[in-house]
């Protein structure tokens, strides 16, 4: 069992966003993501559910065609196969945890590095 906090995990980059990944099984995938202001997650669509909660900050998380203002407490649930990217508002640090069952595969993240290369959170 892995036991940590997220205070002890917490990494920002000033680059891009920060995951750290504290626990994969072939079945899941649990990340604590840090987001220094405006820095996201570019939008893609992995054939994986993900959860998403937010412990600090506040931010929009895409799911599908919607766009959830999040705060400390907001849960996000996207099913697998739908459009999902969160984003920190400009004003604040963000962190999240997000859990995916199964893991997205290394193909699924080409959205996330292209977004991240171009610095669209929306890249297609």
């Amino acid at each position: 069992m892995t036991a940590t906090s997220i205070d002890a995990e917490r990494r920002y980059d000033d680059a891009q966003f920060s995951a750290q990944t504290i626990h994969e099984t072939e079945r899941q995938k649990v990340v604590l993501g840090y987001f220094e202001p405006g820095q996201f997650i570019p939008v893609h669509a992995p054939d994986s559910d993900v959860a998403i909660t937010v412990v600090s900050g506040s931010g929009v998380i895409r799911d599908g065609e919607t766009d959830h203002a999040v705060e400390p407490g907001s849960v996000v649930v996207v099913p697998a196969g739908t459009e999902r990217g969160v984003k920190a508002d400009d004003g604040e640090r963000l962190a999240a945890t997000l859990v995916t069952a199964p893991p997205p595969t290394d193909a699924e993240h080409e959205p996330v590095r292209r977004g991240l290369q171009t610095g669209q959170f929306d890249p297609d």
